[in-house]
């Protein structure tokens, strides 16, 4: 059974959920759904009406794919890619009608992501408490309120969570990020007067593993045009949390602005030169028509995405999970 069909099966049930679980799989589906309303209305609508343009499949069609493809943020790479592999499975299958074809294009765009089983999705929470998380972006990601987000997820599956703020260089990230812990009801840890962002997490992942928190969330400054300044920071951060817990951090975690296009992919790879980044987050994947830009990511900089948001609500980041994507981006193909 290909992936065309199985999204059928996953997610076309009309019948209500019976357990709590089924339910919350259903809602995240729709959130899926509506976060990517614009990518898909863009997408599958273009790739309609090239089924309805051409009544067999030739090579024309593929460079209208092809073109289609490349609108939608995928990267010109991947697309390529993925344009040569389609070619060799409608060669070998003998597929004629574009129609037939839909199917196979959503296998494919499946396979981009999931043929590195070493890239997982899931987040690395530690054996022993307390998971670290370090969150590093550029200024206007939206980094302090997907940490918040973050949090409040954790908090609602019943861990008990401690926000840091580390970002002693932006003026009011402490003051954002202490703001998002009294609205959703967890700790935080900061200092207003520390110039050194290290002195900041030394304490608040000294006071994680003293007062025996779950998961730590640790905001950073994001300076990126300082390549040298921002690696030395990271780095010292790095030591300090590795002398309380030595196998931490568990998670440094890359927001991105899905808005920006190939300029987050830029920042993605800029990143990864100064330090290991474990997993991206991509915001606000709600106000872009161009969501291909998740398969660019993990072909890019093959980093996988951990989290993305797909609205305003604190609901609508959810955990990146492949099968609701492409559900979400192809539903009114299945």
């Amino acid at each position: 059974m290909g992936m065309f069909d199985k999204l059928k099966n996953i997610f076309k049930n009309t019948e209500a959920p019976k357990t709590k679980e089924e339910e919350k799989k259903q809602q995240e589906v729709k959130i899926y759904e509506k976060g990517l309303t614009k990518s898909r209305n863009n997408f599958v609508s273009r790739l309609a009406g090239l089924s309805n343009k051409y009544s067999k499949v030739n090579n024309e069609y593929f460079e209208e794919l092809e073109e289609i493809l490349i609108m939608a943020d995928i990267g010109v790479n991947t697309v390529m890619n993925f344009i040569d592999d389609l070619k060799s499975r409608v060669k070998h299958e003998h597929i004629e009608n574009p129609d037939d074809l839909k199917e196979v294009i959503v296998d494919e765009l499946f396979i981009i992501y999931v043929n590195d089983s070493v890239l997982s999705s899931k987040i690395n929470y530690a054996q022993t408490p307390p998971t670290v998380m370090l969150f590093v972006g550029v200024n206007g990601v939206g980094k302090t309120t997907t940490i918040g987000k973050i949090a409040y997820k954790l908090k609602n599956e019943n861990k008990k969570v401690l926000l840091v703020g580390a970002d002693t260089f932006r003026a009011g990230a402490q003051e954002q990020l202490e703001e998002w812990a009294e609205k959703i009801g967890v700790d935080y840890h900061g200092n207003i007067n520390a110039k050194d962002p290290s002195s900041v997490v030394y304490d608040g992942v000294k006071k994680a593993r003293d007062e025996a928190y779950d998961v730590v969330l640790v905001d950073t400054a994001g300076r990126l045009q300082n390549k040298d300044n921002l690696m030395r920071e990271l780095e010292k951060m790095n030591k300090v949390i590795t002398s309380f817990i030595p196998d931490a951090p568990h998670e440094t975690l890359l927001i991105i602005d899905a808005t920006t296009g190939q300029n987050g992919i830029e920042q993605a790879k800029k990143f990864k030169e100064i330090t290991n980044i474990t997993g991206i987050v991509l915001t606000k994947l709600d106000g872009t028509a161009k969501g291909g830009i998740v398969l660019a990511i993990k072909d890019s900089v093959g980093i996988p995405v951990k989290y993305i948001g797909l609205g305003e609500a604190k609901e609508d980041l959810q955990e990146f999970d492949i099968e609701k994507y492409i559900y979400g981006l192809f539903k009114d193909l299945v």
